[in-house]
């Protein structure tokens, strides 16, 4: 009896859970590779060397902000490729390949473009963020973690965290830690403002991390060992998925999670406190790689497509920025 009471209690559950369809779609001006948004304006990098600035109120893109493009060795043209975004008190600041194999960093004031750091600094970032006081942190590929003083145009450190090859990387809403993953498994959490590593987490994985998620003292992980893991102040856990995990989200109030799911290209829903999978999103015609929730119950993706979704978590919701 007792066996028969638990199957129908998992019928009723999933019974529950339901697919939710993007409420609109906007198309960008090359593959979506980052975006950020700031006072109802999504700033989308992509690899043509456009930033597109889109106004969530009249889902227009209202501005750009575009890079020359590069010639190559052999005398091609080809696009700039806009790699890392974030905003801060009006200014923007961009990651962009190079003619080698290292990176340029840029800021846009609103009106013009300055580069802060050349790739003949022999730089490769992969993340870059604006902390709270206006400095940049930037994450390399090889695991290093960089504080740069844009305003004295000094290293206020240069941290190397890990050996392994870095993988995700996100900094607290106040910003005052990060959360940098490698392809060893292993995740850190660290003070953004000195790079001591206060944390290190490393038993949900066992292969690469690709990206993280954090709010709230809880992180999450997406693996190339098909799992998400699930870090909080005292428990640490991981959910089996079926296809590779390339992304994660987390809610503001840190008690919804989302992770990229299947060969389909689906997201999955779950509560960050069990794990218990709940609802789908579906739509996505390539694989997510971005996901960023503006309220509690609405939110942002993209993926390796020319394209940038809008989702409702549930009926009636108000919606803070009218798409």
């Amino acid at each position: 009896m007792y066996n028969i009471f638990i199957v129908f209690f998992l019928l009723i559950s999933t019974n529950y859970a339901k697919d939710i369809k993007p409420i609109a779609t906007l198309q960008t001006s090359g593959l979506v590779s980052d975006f950020v948004e700031d006072n109802g304006l999504l700033y989308v990098a992509t690899d043509a060397g456009v930033v597109d600035i889109i106004d969530l109120f009249s889902q227009e893109i209202v501005s750009q902000i575009s890079f020359e493009p590069l010639q190559s060795m052999r005398g091609d043209t080809v696009p700039v490729r806009v790699n890392s975004i974030d905003r801060h008190e009006g200014k923007t600041l961009l990651v962009t390949s190079g003619i080698s194999a290292y990176r340029n960093v840029w800021i846009h004031d609103g009106k013009e473009l300055t580069k802060i750091i050349d790739e003949e600094k022999r730089l490769m970032p992969k993340h870059a963020f604006f902390t709270a006081q206006g400095k940049i942190i930037l994450g390399t590929f090889g695991s290093e973690v960089v504080l740069y003083d844009n305003n004295e145009d000094y290293k206020v450190y240069n941290s190397q965290v890990s050996e392994s090859t870095m993988g995700g990387m996100a900094l607290s809403i106040d910003k005052k830690k990060m959360v940098v993953s490698d392809e060893s498994g292993t995740v850190r959490l660290i003070d953004v403002n000195s790079s001591k590593i206060e944390k290190t987490l490393s038993s949900e994985h066992v292969d690469n991390v690709y990206a993280v998620a954090y709010s709230k003292d809880v992180i999450l992980t997406a693996g190339q060992d098909r799992r998400v893991g699930i870090y909080t102040d005292n428990n640490a856990f991981h959910l089996k998925s079926d296809f590779l995990v390339y992304c994660v989200g987390i809610s503001p109030s840190a008690k919804i999670g989302i992770y990229s799911s299947g060969i389909e290209h689906d997201l999955q829903i779950f509560t960050t406190k069990d794990g218990k999978k709940t609802d789908r999103l579906i739509g996505h015609q390539a694989t997510p790689t971005k996901i960023m929730f503006t309220t509690e119950n609405t939110l942002i993706t993209a993926g390796d497509e020319y394209t940038i979704y809008f989702w409702v978590l549930k009926e009636n919701t108000p919606i803070k920025l009218a798409l």
